[in-house]
């Protein structure tokens, strides 16, 4: 009876370490794999809307489209505009000085969605030299390698998430 005993958690215990940590293991590489997709992916629409000034809704579309192949998305933009504040023109200066400070304020995720899904309008956002893109994604779907470590550890909560990706920048010209 305790040979048996044995021989049945050696087993167990074998077939632990053969078959779910490589499994854990590959999980956890797909999760640095679709950090690096997510995080490309972004770094491009971000320097392509710096570039151009502006996005379209078929540029966003197919941003989703490439970040949204296996798991869900929590995709946050906000594009900072610039409202120059120009006070008054110096006296003494050459030229066309502006005396004030340039000031932000900032246009969230509904917004432009809204904006890009309009009936009527332009089906772009146009932004203008200046202004400050920021897109922040993390993933909302549990991964596999989160399954398993809320199985096997239990440190993942409801809140944590694995993939992220943040990419910034400052638009070179006027989109229009």
């Amino acid at each position: 009876m305790n040979d048996t005993l044995v021989t049945i958690i050696a087993i167990f215990l074998a077939a632990i370490l053969m078959f779910i940590f490589p499994l854990m293991t590959l999980a956890d590489r797909n999760d640095d794999i679709s950090q690096l997709s997510i995080q490309t992916a972004t770094d491009e629409l971000v320097l392509q809307m710096a570039k151009t000034g502006k996005i379209t809704q078929d540029e966003y579309e197919s941003f989703v489209a490439k970040v949204t192949t296996s798991e869900v998305y929590d995709i946050q933009m906000e594009f900072q505009i610039l409202d120059e504040n120009p006070a008054k023109k110096a006296s003494q200066s050459v030229g066309t000085k502006k005396i004030g400070e340039n000031v932000y304020y900032s246009v969230y995720t509904t917004s432009i969605l809204e904006q890009l899904t309009k009936a009527n309008g332009p089906k772009a956002y146009y932004l203008k030299e200046g202004d400050i893109v920021t897109v922040k994604l993390k993933n909302v779907s549990p991964t596999l390698a989160q399954t398993f470590r809320n199985l096997w550890y239990k440190v993942s909560g409801n809140d944590t998430y694995v993939n992220y990706a943040s990419s910034s920048a400052m638009v070179t010209v006027d989109g229009k």
